[in-house]
């Protein structure tokens, strides 16, 4: 079965924490993607090095501790500078320090350049289903 396209995923930051990245890895190998899982402790660097070299379709970005409020704002920008501006940009976990409405915070990263935001607790179905429907739309556009 040809994939659906190829992903990076990783958790960005100084953040170790690598269950939520495991578990959605596993799922979307499962669903027919090719992941490239670049474990913890990823900066914006290798997400986007690692993108270029793959010829990735998107990359994914988990943050569990809180910081990806920090770490995440300019990745849209390393991507563009890379010859990236068609990947689809995903960040997703526990974006925020504190408990906060999230729809705030979703705006948040649409606006740094995030194709999507995804709270915690969301189902590996809900971002497969997302990046199936991002992905044919992205393919669309280039055609």
């Amino acid at each position: 079965m040809p994939s659906k396209g190829t992903l990076v995923l990783g958790v960005i930051g100084a953040d170790i924490h690598n269950i939520g990245i495991t578990i959605l890895a596993s799922a979307l190998t499962d669903a027919g993607f090719k992941v490239v899982s670049l474990g913890i402790l990823v900066s914006q660097e290798e997400f986007v090095k690692a993108a270029v070299e793959t010829a990735a379709d998107a990359i994914l970005v988990s943050s569990l501790c809180g910081h990806g409020e920090l770490d995440c704002p300019g990745l849209r920008d390393k991507c563009m500078e890379a010859g990236l501006e068609n990947i689809v940009l995903y960040a997703g976990g526990n974006l925020v320090v504190g408990k906060k409405d999230w729809e705030p915070v979703a705006r948040k990263f649409v606006a740094m350049g995030y194709d999507r935001a995804y709270p915690p607790g969301t189902t590996p179905h809900r971002v497969i289903d997302d990046l199936t429907a991002d992905l044919s739309a992205r393919a669309e556009e280039r055609a």
